[in-house]
């Protein structure tokens, strides 16, 4: 029942009484505002809206607004000229760059590279066709769907499972009992991974650690195989191709599997290409590697090669050669045109990349590494070679830079015997302590400095400086001058020049003071001759050696007969092709230039880095010193006189780590090896070096003479190849 709405009693309002203001009467004397008179009103006149404006307005306003209705038809016909010369004059240009911007390209396969030829015109490296049978996930397909397809090519290939691991098989065991194999994980376990107390990753642990041997039992071999293709499978990013086989694919598989694609989801068949060595492993290191068509680009150049466009399953170079070269080796793909209706239009034909040629000589190459291996095989037979490993040779042409052969064998013993293993790339990266082989470099100190004159005599005898040992030569060579210095190798004789360049007061066993300036004056004529800096070899590596920090007297002394810095093989080939050609230091190379229809076109120039700052007849007594050694000095029967070879050995302590904990703990004896010939027109220079060949400890005298072997060979087989 509603409520009774109350009365509501009137209120009412008291009466106020509002009082009458009287305004003050104007007296005599108050000011009193006149009214204005209205101005004469201007003759009104209608414009436009009918807006009342003077006339000087008005015309103003039409004039401008005729100057706006003019830009604004400038603009107009500006527009219609345009589209005129869109629509019709340049009408097939712009349907042209349309097609441009909507078409899409797409890459064939990696085309073959181009062949690899030595300076005779044998191939060195080739291409094979490679058939590959390869696998590339669908999109939507189940797990199911690719163990169904693994099965069937099972069947149809024939495939090596010994790399198949537990894990993968366990895997496999999963993915085709998925209900089995979460029934090894407890409700408890479940309900962690609900709270989550476990991730996806520990319940797939469980699984795989709780699969017994008897699960795994019900496998036979062809369930290994569908087991290890399956595997394959799923390597690596769902997106890339996979490859299930591309070796040995025979003609039946790979008919088979082709002939029956439209039943294997996602597995396909190419032709594919690889490389091949007719000689071998003969210079195999340098000439480098290609990437896989599996592999395609390597994480460490990736980015480097998608900067330059490539894709990521392209095959590139990837060492020394092969990758110094990608530019020119490289093939060009095939380009296609997809069409609307999926289909692909071949728009520009692919072709394998271009053919070189390499200074190399397969034949004196081949040579070479067959008289290396022996030889380190020799050397170690032979007493007090207890930490010897390793020997490198090079050969090149001083006048050209040209690299006619090189080789670095490595030994090591396994299983109770030697096996020699290629070390080629030591060549370039890997620094010794080279010894007396420097000292023409340092006579040449002398000569510019004025701390040595042509012909000066000095008596050969030890130099001793206050709290420390004494510094010899090999054997007491009596007086010698800068000739038979040379000849001999004295040690002394260049002590005494290395005292007089850093301007020290030399006192039999006192104190002796030398300018720290000294180094730096034998450094900067070093590097004319290519020791300790980098050659400018055409390969991706190349180390630059160690150049000690210490400036006593003994380091300088030490310094001046090849004993404080350490250089590498083909610094010291620069080195006496430098010598040899008369003062050129030439930038030493291995691309000879394009092969094509049989003949050496846009061929690489000889480069001279720079000329040693030096007078011809310093060099020339040098090069006198160098013949002296060949002839009577320490490298008498090195190499027949009947070549005329000119050279200098070389003997200096070295220092190694012998049980890999970081801290030198044996002193060993390095020997070097550096010649040319003939003397008075060479064509041929010679680089030999045999680190740790001995030890130094005073248990032994004997030292292999294995440089000398080397230098025999290696000589009559060139001279065998290239007759004068």
């Amino acid at each position: 029942m509603a409520k009774k709405i109350p009365k509501i009693n009137k209120i009412k309002l008291p009466k106020v009484k509002i009082n009458k203001i009287k305004l003050p009467k104007i007296g005599k004397g108050d000011k009193v505002i006149k009214k204005i008179k209205p101005q004469k009103k201007a003759k009104p006149m209608t414009f436009l809206s009918g807006y009342k404006i003077n006339k000087d307005v008005r015309v103003e306003i039409e004039k401008r607004y005729n100057i706006l209705m003019a830009i604004i038809m400038m603009f107009i016909l500006v527009l219609i000229v345009g589209l005129f010369i869109i629509q019709v004059v340049r009408n097939e240009h712009y349907e042209s760059e349309m097609e441009t911007l909507t078409k899409q390209i797409v890459s064939g396969e990696s085309a073959p590279r181009g062949r690899i030829y030595d300076r005779n015109g044998k191939l060195l490296v080739d291409n094979k066709p490679l058939k590959v049978i390869y696998y590339q996930k669908p999109s939507g397909v189940t797990t199911k769907e690719e163990i169904e397809t693994a099965y069937k090519l099972a069947d149809m290939i024939a495939l090596d499972t010994s790399k198949l691991k537990e894990d993968d098989l366990k895997k496999f065991w999963i993915a085709g009992h998925p209900k089995k194999a979460n029934a090894k994980i407890t409700d408890e376990e479940w309900d962690k991974l609900e709270e989550r107390k476990l991730d996806d990753d520990d319940i797939s642990d469980m699984k795989l650690e709780r699969i017994t041997a008897e699960d795994l039992s019900v496998y036979d071999d062809n369930d290994k195989k569908a087991a290890y293709i399956y595997t394959l499978m799923n390597n690596g990013y769902s997106y890339e191709e996979k490859t299930i086989k591309d070796e040995d694919v025979t003609d039946e598989e790979y008919a088979l599997v082709s002939e029956n694609i439209s039943e294997l989801n996602g597995v396909n068949t190419k032709l594919d290409w690889e490389r091949v060595y007719p000689y071998d492993s003969v210079f195999r290191s340098i000439l480098g590697n290609v990437s896989s068509s599996s592999s395609g680009l390597p994480a460490e150049l990736k980015d480097e090669y998608l900067e330059k466009g490539y894709s990521l399953d392209d095959r590139v170079g990837i060492s020394y050669l092969e990758y110094q070269y990608e530019d020119i080796l490289k093939g060009k793909k095939d380009k296609y045109q997809v069409e609307n209706d999926g289909s692909y239009t071949l728009i520009e034909e692919g072709e394998r990349g271009t053919d070189i040629v390499l200074t190399i000589d397969i034949e004196l190459q081949k040579a070479l590494e067959d008289i290396l291996t022996a030889e380190v095989l020799k050397t170690k037979e032979e007493a007090n070679t207890e930490y010897y490993n390793r020997s490198f040779a090079i050969i090149t042409d001083p006048n050209t830079g040209e690299i006619l052969a090189m080789a670095g064998k490595q030994i090591k013993e396994e299983n109770g015997e030697y096996k020699v293993y290629d070390y080629t790339p030591g060549i370039v990266t890997s620094p010794v302590v080279v010894g007396s082989a420097v000292k023409g470099a340092s006579q040449i100190v002398g000569y510019n400095t004025g701390a040595l004159k042509i012909g000066e005599r000095r008596l050969d005898r030890c130099v001793k400086i206050a709290a420390t040992p004494e510094k010899c030569s090999w054997r007491s060579l009596g007086y010698v001058n800068d000739i038979s210095a040379l000849a001999y190798s004295s040690n002394t004789y260049q002590f005494y020049t290395a005292i007089k360049v850093g301007n020290g007061n030399y006192v039999y066993n006192q104190p002796l003071s030398v300018d720290k300036e000294a180094f730096t004056t034998y450094r900067n004529t070093f590097a004319e001759f290519g020791l300790g800096v980098k050659t400018g070899i055409d390969l991706p590596v190349e180390s630059l050696g160690y150049k000690g920090d210490g400036t006593t007297s003994g380091l300088l002394l030490d310094f001046s007969i090849g004993q404080y810095d350490t250089y590498t093989p083909i610094q010291l080939a620069q080195y006496i092709g430098t010598i040899a050609n008369g003062g050129s230091r030439i930038k030493p190379y291995l691309y000879k230039g394009i092969y094509k229809d049989g003949k050496i076109e846009n061929q690489t120039e000889t480069t001279v880095l720079n000329k040693v700052n030096t007078k011809d007849e310093y060099l020339n007594r040098v090069k006198e010193g160098f013949e002296a050694v060949m002839s009577y000095g320490t490298g008498a029967g090195y190499i027949n006189m009947s070549y005329k070879p000119a050279g200098k050995t070389g003997t200096s302590q070295s220092f190694i780590d012998t049980d890999n904990d970081g801290v030198v703990d044996k002193e060993t004896i390095t020997t070097t090896f550096v010649a040319y010939a003939p003397s008075d027109n060479p064509e041929v220079t010679f680089t030999i070096l045999s680190p740790d060949v001995s030890r130094s400890d005073g248990s032994s005298s004997h030292q292999s003479d294995v440089n000398a072997r080397l230098a025999t060979a290696l000589s009559q087989k060139y001279f065998e190849l290239y007759p004068k």
